[in-house]
């Protein structure tokens, strides 16, 4: 199974100044991505308060292209827009070295690196019991 779980705060940049048809250029671009991966899982784009984020999640039964492509536009999104920063957790049940680990991948001003996950990993026995 592949499992993943996210969200980014969409920003132009770091800093306080917006340019909002900047910004909602960059959210449209977001949003034309979004619509070429196709229907699966949880993918959701909204304004909220004034300010856009990126939702998804997914159960997968491997990682597959739909998982390449969940990473893809998460690092995409960052890459268009290096103010955002948001969280994708990944669990990749088939990975022999990482299987029972969920990976965390950070992006902050829009650059994303790949962590250890300190909460939920190992999944067996934090948030699963072993098979008998």
């Amino acid at each position: 199974m592949f499992e993943y779980h996210g969200w980014v705060a969409i920003a132009e940049t770091p800093g306080a100044e917006s340019d909002d048809a900047s910004l909602k250029r960059t959210v449209e671009r977001v949003g034309r991505r979004m619509s070429d991966l196709g229907d699966y899982g949880l993918l959701d784009l909204r304004w909220l308060n004034g300010s856009p984020f990126l939702h998804f999640a997914g159960l997968l039964n491997h990682r597959g292209r739909w998982g390449d492509e969940i990473l893809d536009l998460f690092e995409h999104t960052g890459r268009l827009a290096p103010g955002s920063y948001g969280l994708l957790y990944l669990r990749d049940h088939t990975d022999p070295f990482q299987g029972n680990e969920f990976r965390v991948c950070r992006m902050a001003k829009g650059q994303v690196t790949e962590h250890d996950d300190p909460f939920l990993s190992p999944a067996v026995p934090t948030v699963e019991d072993a098979l008998d």
